[in-house]
């Protein structure tokens, strides 16, 4: 039987939570911009910001920050989470494709004129870098701890490089629901690299 005090703190943990990633993506369903794009550009823009809200609970499923779950169940759904992700970059990428074929090549190219161009390429050859990474977990015979500090670089490659992407276009976001969902995946990426890489070693050598 749960306690009262940590069901409630369970609750508002997840409800904060929700509401950091849920509230930018209504706010951005609610733009008149979109009033003069057709439903490619519609689908693969909400594809990847929809991308930029999971990346605010990715990192905090891997470190088993959120209450009310095992360690277990909270891995579990990092990896449907990352999976998730990699999704919405391909869909992201592919209603750009579809509604300007052009401007994506560019882009893909880095030769495009527009420089948060250079950082969204940057975040999906990350992910797809990931992806290959797990996908070939067993074979790459790389040890258990060299696996995890690659996985946490090219982690922290993405979530940087997707903000900066994010916070250079000017499109259907709103401007300070962008920049909280922006702070808040970085901040979670911060911390769970920082419980991972740094505090949780420190406190094993303290047992030892």
């Amino acid at each position: 039987m749960i306690p009262p005090q940590r069901r409630l703190r369970i609750f508002l943990t997840w409800a904060t939570v929700a509401a950091i990633m849920g509230a930018p993506v209504l706010i951005a369903a609610a733009s008149p911009y979109l009033a003069y794009r057709n439903a490619a550009y519609i689908t693969g823009g909400f594809a990847g910001i929809i991308a930029l809200a999971l990346l605010v609970i990715q990192p905090l499923l891997a470190a088993g920050y959120l209450p009310g779950a095992t360690l277990l169940a909270e891995r579990r759904w990092h990896r449907r989470t990352g999976a998730a992700i990699a999704v919405c970059v391909a869909l992201h990428v592919g209603g750009l494709y579809v509604t300007s074929p052009p401007d994506t090549l560019d882009a893909l190219l880095l030769v495009a004129p527009t420089p948060f161009s250079v950082y969204g390429v940057l975040a999906m050859w990350g992910i797809v870098a990931t992806v290959i990474l797990v996908m070939l977990r067993r074979r790459t015979g790389l040890a258990h701890a060299t696996w995890r500090i690659v996985h946490n670089v090219l982690a922290a490659i993405v979530v940087v490089a997707t903000v900066i992407h994010a916070l250079q276009i000017e499109g259907a976001m709103e401007v300070y629901s962008k920049w909280l969902l922006c702070l808040a995946a970085l901040a979670a990426t911060a911390a769970a690299l920082t419980g991972l890489r740094v505090i949780r070693p420190l406190l094993r050598r303290r047992k030892t």
